[in-house]
């Protein structure tokens, strides 16, 4: 679909015939993005992987993102962190359950406080536990920068006047506000790892440590150095990306499954039966293949971004036919091509068993199935998201029978959704845990 926003062409791909020609045969060609007004803000000047322009400084970036940050090894050896957190996720509700067994607890904040902890932890090394961190003021810095990125900018689409709109509109002074707030939060982090590692040696590395490190060694390239700025940036891709993201599919995770009493049934006795210990760990993940059906058949239906973050081409092309111009911009709607009657059978039914007899993965390389994207631009993280999302489903579900408040029905579940940069259950979701006793 060719849509002309403002000045910008701009083409929307919601086949996963269109979206395989796209990524095998002219990725190259349309794998770089587009310099928008937020993006370039938040990102320190396009100074990121995720929102950067492709070219030889982001092969250099996703380089050190692959072998330093997120290789199996790095993400292997964060496993204590997710088992500690998960841990203290399930206990917390136990807890919370001897107290008051027939209250409901708010699944929709005990995901974001995960997966924000995993985050912070892996990342920084502290969690918002304690007093180390204010959680709520880091939740409405970040949600306020979402907002800021996702909004409407008149200079993205009118160029040539569009500035002078967003300033009399308030829109520049939101996003200045929103940024300063932002960098002042990632500046203190900086400065905290960088005091401490000048305070102490031999402590465990975390991911501000490793880039920090290459920093102090003088690491750069021809278009590449290690700022300040550039470990900021950083820092905020793995925010962006990780928090929304694993939050939001474990809570459409538990939506699902609560809607449907027999997946759950099966896929907790599922685990039970494999599981005789009183917590899942991440080496027992393995053992579990519905569990990794069921969390496909999640990401099909609610996937994190329902169009991938925007591209921009860099040549022309042929696509399905059509010339793709340079400079065109490209949006992949996932969540179109997750419920393609041409794809699915039964597209709206949430049914894990369809993935029983099919190789279909949402690694890349199945086009029907793209949650993460694909190409070159393909989500760095999405091992330690996936393993995350795992863990956690495998825990809630084999610690806890789930149940609704009283009085309400599977078919009574809000399922409306929060636009954003990912796709959030707009009210939050509650249920009562009752702890299962083996």
């Amino acid at each position: 679909m060719l849509l002309k926003l403002g000045s910008i062409p701009t083409v929307v791909i919601s086949s996963a015939t269109a979206a395989r020609e796209l990524f095998k045969h002219h990725d190259l060609a349309s794998c770089s993005r587009p310099r928008l007004t937020g993006s370039g803000r938040f990102s320190y000047n396009f100074q990121d992987l995720n929102l950067s322009p492709y070219g030889v400084r982001w092969r250099e970036l996703r380089k050190i993102f692959m072998l330093e940050l997120f290789s199996t090894k790095r993400v292997q050896s964060f496993h204590h962190i997710r088992e500690e957190e998960v841990s203290f996720l399930i206990n917390s509700i136990s807890q919370h359950s001897l107290n008051f067994s027939s209250n409901p607890i708010d699944l929709s904040d005990k995901s974001y406080s995960l997966t924000a902890n995993i985050t912070t932890k892996i990342a920084f090394g502290k969690s918002f536990r304690g007093g180390e961190l204010d959680n709520q003021n880091f939740q409405k810095v970040m949600r306020r920068a979402v907002d800021a990125i996702k909004s409407f900018s008149i200079t993205d689409f009118f160029p040539r006047f569009g500035w002078i709109v967003d300033r009399i509109s308030g829109v520049h002074g939101k996003l200045e506000k929103s940024f300063g707030e932002m960098d002042a939060f990632f500046q203190k982090v900086v400065d905290d790892r960088m005091n401490f590692h000048n305070a102490t040696s031999g402590n465990e590395e975390n991911i501000v440590d490793v880039l920090l490190k290459m920093k102090r060694d003088g690491f750069q390239s021809d278009e590449l150095i290690l700022t300040q700025d550039c470990i900021k940036a950083l820092i905020m891709d793995i925010f962006l990306a990780g928090v929304d993201t694993g939050a939001g599919t474990i809570v459409w995770a538990m939506v699902e499954l609560i809607r449907n009493p027999r997946v759950m049934k099966k896929l907790q006795d599922h685990i039970r039966s494999h599981i005789k210990k009183d917590q899942v760990k991440e080496m027992d993940l393995e053992r579990l293949p519905y569990l990794k059906m069921v969390v496909k058949e999640v990401l099909r239906l609610h996937s994190p971004a329902p169009l991938l973050l925007p591209r921009e081409t860099t040549s022309h092309f042929k696509l399905n036919g059509y010339d793709i111009r340079p400079k065109t911009h490209l949006h992949v709607n996932v969540w179109a091509i997750g419920r393609d009657p041409e794809c699915w059978v039964n597209p709206e039914k949430f049914f894990p068993e369809r993935f029983m007899e099919s190789n279909i993965d949402y690694k890349g390389q199945d086009y029907e199935l793209l949650p993460f994207g694909g190409g070159r631009r393909i989500c760095p993280g999405i091992n330690m998201a996936t393993i995350t999302i795992e863990l956690t489903l495998a825990n809630l579900l084999h610690c806890f029978d789930w149940k609704l408040v009283d009085g309400m029905k599977e078919e009574d579940v809000d399922m409306e959704e929060d636009f954003g940069l990912t796709v959030a259950k707009k009210s939050p979701l509650k249920l009562v845990p009752i702890p299962y006793l083996s």
